[in-house]
Protein backbone atom coordinates (compact mmCIF):
# COMPACT_ATOMS: atom_id res chain seq x y z
CA UNK A 1 0.00 0.00 0.00
CA UNK A 2 2.68 2.73 0.90
CA UNK A 3 4.87 2.13 -1.87
CA UNK A 4 1.42 2.55 -4.13
CA UNK A 5 0.84 5.99 -2.29
CA UNK A 6 4.82 7.10 -2.77
CA UNK A 7 4.21 5.89 -6.77
CA UNK A 8 1.29 8.47 -6.95
CA UNK A 9 3.45 11.32 -5.43
CA UNK A 10 6.47 10.37 -7.45
CA UNK A 11 4.41 10.76 -10.34
CA UNK A 12 2.78 13.80 -9.65
CA UNK A 13 6.12 15.79 -10.01
CA UNK A 14 7.35 13.97 -12.84
CA UNK A 15 5.16 16.92 -14.61
CA UNK A 16 1.82 17.47 -16.09
CA UNK A 17 -0.60 14.57 -15.88
CA UNK A 18 -3.95 13.55 -17.38
CA UNK A 19 -6.47 15.98 -15.79
CA UNK A 20 -8.33 13.08 -13.60
CA UNK A 21 -5.25 12.15 -12.02
CA UNK A 22 -4.30 15.42 -11.48
CA UNK A 23 -7.65 15.94 -9.68
CA UNK A 24 -7.31 12.17 -7.81
CA UNK A 25 -4.21 14.01 -6.57
CA UNK A 26 -5.59 17.29 -5.06
CA UNK A 27 -8.41 14.75 -3.50
CA UNK A 28 -5.44 13.28 -1.31
CA UNK A 29 -4.26 16.16 -0.57
CA UNK A 30 -7.48 17.61 0.99
CA UNK A 31 -7.87 14.20 2.37
CA UNK A 32 -4.55 14.42 4.19
CA UNK A 33 -5.27 18.02 5.54
CA UNK A 34 -8.61 16.55 6.79
CA UNK A 35 -6.84 13.61 8.39
CA UNK A 36 -4.60 15.74 10.28
CA UNK A 37 -7.31 18.39 11.36
CA UNK A 38 -9.02 15.84 13.12
CA UNK A 39 -5.90 14.82 14.99
CA UNK A 40 -4.06 18.31 15.96
CA UNK A 41 -7.22 20.23 16.69
CA UNK A 42 -7.40 18.46 19.71
CA UNK A 43 -3.88 18.68 21.20
CA UNK A 44 -3.94 21.64 22.94
CA UNK A 45 -0.90 24.25 22.18
CA UNK A 46 1.72 22.26 20.53
CA UNK A 47 5.97 22.31 20.26
CA UNK A 48 7.13 20.44 17.31
CA UNK A 49 10.78 18.94 18.41
CA UNK A 50 12.93 17.97 15.37
CA UNK A 51 15.94 15.95 15.03
CA UNK A 52 17.65 12.82 13.45
CA UNK A 53 16.55 9.30 13.88
CA UNK A 54 20.13 7.89 13.88
CA UNK A 55 21.13 9.12 17.62
CA UNK A 56 21.31 5.78 19.77
CA UNK A 57 20.15 6.47 23.63
CA UNK A 58 23.27 6.85 25.56
CA UNK A 59 23.77 9.73 23.44
CA UNK A 60 24.11 13.46 24.89
CA UNK A 61 21.72 15.06 21.75
CA UNK A 62 19.41 12.08 22.94
CA UNK A 63 19.79 12.79 26.60
CA UNK A 64 19.49 16.69 25.87
CA UNK A 65 16.30 16.30 23.45
CA UNK A 66 14.37 14.22 26.78
CA UNK A 67 15.90 16.90 28.68
CA UNK A 68 14.45 19.80 26.68
CA UNK A 69 10.89 17.91 26.31
CA UNK A 70 10.47 17.41 29.70
CA UNK A 71 10.51 21.19 30.13
CA UNK A 72 8.48 22.39 27.02
CA UNK A 73 5.94 19.57 28.63
CA UNK A 74 5.97 21.27 31.90
CA UNK A 75 5.12 24.30 30.57
CA UNK A 76 1.78 22.98 29.36
CA UNK A 77 2.74 22.18 25.46
CA UNK A 78 2.30 19.02 23.48
CA UNK A 79 5.75 17.29 22.45
CA UNK A 80 4.85 16.52 18.38
CA UNK A 81 7.80 14.80 16.75
CA UNK A 82 8.04 12.92 13.36
CA UNK A 83 7.27 9.93 15.84
CA UNK A 84 10.55 7.76 14.98
CA UNK A 85 13.78 6.56 17.05
CA UNK A 86 16.56 8.69 17.81
CA UNK A 87 16.18 12.02 18.91
CA UNK A 88 12.46 12.30 17.98
CA UNK A 89 11.80 9.26 20.57
CA UNK A 90 13.90 11.16 23.14
CA UNK A 91 11.43 14.05 22.77
CA UNK A 92 8.20 11.63 23.15
CA UNK A 93 9.82 10.38 26.02
CA UNK A 94 10.44 13.56 27.59
CA UNK A 95 7.01 14.83 27.56
CA UNK A 96 5.98 11.21 29.14
CA UNK A 97 8.09 11.72 31.99
CA UNK A 98 6.79 15.11 32.90
CA UNK A 99 3.13 13.44 32.14
CA UNK A 100 2.56 15.57 29.26
CA UNK A 101 0.72 14.96 25.97
CA UNK A 102 3.36 13.33 23.25
CA UNK A 103 1.82 13.28 19.62
CA UNK A 104 3.64 11.69 16.57
CA UNK A 105 3.20 13.11 13.04
CA UNK A 106 5.06 10.54 10.68
CA UNK A 107 5.40 10.81 6.87
CA UNK A 108 4.94 7.63 4.82
CA UNK A 109 8.15 6.67 2.88
CA UNK A 110 8.93 3.56 0.59
CA UNK A 111 10.29 1.97 3.63
CA UNK A 112 7.73 2.04 6.93
CA UNK A 113 9.06 3.80 10.59
CA UNK A 114 7.90 2.29 13.53
CA UNK A 115 6.19 4.63 15.90
CA UNK A 116 8.49 4.92 19.37
CA UNK A 117 6.53 3.77 22.55
CA UNK A 118 6.11 6.73 23.96
CA UNK A 119 3.17 8.24 21.91
CA UNK A 120 0.00 9.47 22.69
CA UNK A 121 -1.13 9.78 19.50
CA UNK A 122 0.33 9.03 16.30
CA UNK A 123 -1.27 10.17 12.87
CA UNK A 124 0.57 9.16 9.28
CA UNK A 125 0.51 11.87 6.39
CA UNK A 126 1.87 10.81 3.02
CA UNK A 127 2.91 14.23 1.76
CA UNK A 128 5.82 16.89 3.02
CA UNK A 129 4.16 19.94 2.00
CA UNK A 130 1.00 18.94 4.31
CA UNK A 131 3.21 17.63 6.87
CA UNK A 132 4.77 20.88 7.48
CA UNK A 133 1.53 23.15 7.38
CA UNK A 134 -0.19 21.14 9.74
CA UNK A 135 3.42 21.40 12.12
CA UNK A 136 3.48 25.11 11.54
CA UNK A 137 -0.56 25.39 11.64
CA UNK A 138 -0.58 23.88 15.32
CA UNK A 139 2.59 24.28 16.90
CA UNK A 140 3.76 27.71 18.78
CA UNK A 141 7.39 27.01 18.42
CA UNK A 142 10.12 24.99 17.21
CA UNK A 143 12.65 23.09 18.48
CA UNK A 144 15.46 22.11 15.97
CA UNK A 145 17.79 19.63 17.06
CA UNK A 146 21.10 18.05 15.54
CA UNK A 147 19.68 15.87 12.13
CA UNK A 148 19.66 15.94 8.27
CA UNK A 149 17.96 17.34 5.02
CA UNK A 150 14.65 16.89 6.85
CA UNK A 151 15.34 18.89 9.89
CA UNK A 152 17.38 21.32 8.05
CA UNK A 153 13.85 22.15 5.59
CA UNK A 154 11.47 22.67 8.32
CA UNK A 155 13.87 25.33 9.38
CA UNK A 156 14.90 27.23 6.57
CA UNK A 157 11.06 26.76 5.22
CA UNK A 158 9.72 28.12 8.39
CA UNK A 159 12.88 30.56 8.99
CA UNK A 160 11.47 31.94 5.16
CA UNK A 161 7.87 32.75 6.30
CA UNK A 162 8.34 34.71 9.48
CA UNK A 163 11.13 36.72 7.03
CA UNK A 164 8.39 37.38 4.87
CA UNK A 165 5.26 37.89 7.59
CA UNK A 166 3.66 35.45 6.57
CA UNK A 167 3.61 34.20 10.12
CA UNK A 168 4.67 36.06 13.14
CA UNK A 169 5.23 35.66 16.91
CA UNK A 170 6.97 32.31 16.04
CA UNK A 171 10.48 31.59 18.39
CA UNK A 172 12.71 29.34 16.86
CA UNK A 173 15.70 27.56 18.69
CA UNK A 174 18.24 25.61 17.79
CA UNK A 175 20.45 23.23 20.18
CA UNK A 176 23.53 21.55 19.50
CA UNK A 177 25.38 24.56 19.05
CA UNK A 178 28.81 22.58 18.30
CA UNK A 179 26.82 20.81 15.48
CA UNK A 180 25.43 23.82 14.40
CA UNK A 181 28.33 26.08 13.96
CA UNK A 182 28.99 26.16 10.56
CA UNK A 183 25.26 26.67 10.07
CA UNK A 184 25.40 30.15 11.78
CA UNK A 185 28.61 31.10 10.62
CA UNK A 186 26.85 30.56 7.10
CA UNK A 187 23.76 32.77 8.72
CA UNK A 188 26.27 35.41 9.74
CA UNK A 189 28.11 35.52 5.92
CA UNK A 190 24.20 35.91 4.88
CA UNK A 191 23.93 38.86 7.16
CA UNK A 192 27.52 40.20 5.98
CA UNK A 193 26.76 39.70 2.22
CA UNK A 194 23.46 41.58 2.41
CA UNK A 195 21.85 38.60 1.69
CA UNK A 196 19.59 38.71 4.92
CA UNK A 197 19.25 41.52 7.15
CA UNK A 198 20.71 41.26 10.83
CA UNK A 199 17.12 41.52 11.85
CA UNK A 200 16.44 38.24 10.31
CA UNK A 201 19.67 36.42 12.31
CA UNK A 202 17.91 37.58 15.36
CA UNK A 203 14.54 35.20 14.87
CA UNK A 204 16.44 32.19 16.03
CA UNK A 205 18.33 30.86 19.43
CA UNK A 206 21.22 29.14 19.16
CA UNK A 207 22.07 27.29 22.91
CA UNK A 208 22.67 24.51 24.56
CA UNK A 209 20.91 26.33 28.02
CA UNK A 210 17.89 24.48 28.37
CA UNK A 211 16.60 27.62 30.65
CA UNK A 212 17.68 29.87 28.00
CA UNK A 213 15.52 27.84 25.07
CA UNK A 214 12.23 27.93 27.67
CA UNK A 215 12.30 31.44 28.37
CA UNK A 216 13.02 32.16 24.83
CA UNK A 217 9.65 30.02 23.64
CA UNK A 218 7.64 31.57 26.86
CA UNK A 219 8.88 35.36 25.40
CA UNK A 220 8.39 35.65 22.26
CA UNK A 221 5.21 32.94 21.16
CA UNK A 222 1.99 34.73 20.77
CA UNK A 223 -0.58 34.38 23.61
CA UNK A 224 -3.63 32.64 21.25
CA UNK A 225 -1.20 29.94 21.12
CA UNK A 226 -0.45 29.08 24.18
CA UNK A 227 -3.28 29.63 26.44
CA UNK A 228 -3.80 26.50 28.61
CA UNK A 229 -7.45 26.32 28.00
CA UNK A 230 -6.79 26.05 23.94
CA UNK A 231 -7.26 22.00 24.04
CA UNK A 232 -11.03 23.00 25.28
CA UNK A 233 -11.79 25.03 22.25
CA UNK A 234 -12.91 22.32 20.39
CA UNK A 235 -14.59 19.18 21.11
CA UNK A 236 -14.23 15.74 19.17
CA UNK A 237 -17.55 14.82 17.18
CA UNK A 238 -17.97 11.17 17.25
CA UNK A 239 -20.31 10.69 14.73
CA UNK A 240 -16.88 11.89 12.94
CA UNK A 241 -14.54 9.32 14.65
CA UNK A 242 -13.03 12.03 16.19
CA UNK A 243 -11.49 11.22 20.08
CA UNK A 244 -10.64 13.00 22.52
CA UNK A 245 -6.44 12.82 23.20
CA UNK A 246 -5.48 11.43 26.80
CA UNK A 247 -2.20 10.73 28.24
CA UNK A 248 -1.14 7.36 28.81
CA UNK A 249 -0.51 5.89 32.62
Amino acid sequence: MSGRLFQKEKDFLQGPGSRWKELQYAISVVAQFLKGFRIFHFTGPCVTIFGSARFPADHPYYLLTCQIAKKISAEGFTIVTGGGPGLMEAANKGAKEAKGLSIGCNIQLPHEQQPNPYLDRFVTIEYFFVRKELLRKYSAAFVVMPGGFGTLDEFFETVTLIQTKKISSFPIVVMGVNYHKNLMAHLKQMVEDNTISAEDEHLILFTDNIDDAIDHITKHTDSSRTRKDLSNKFKPIKILGEQEIKTRS
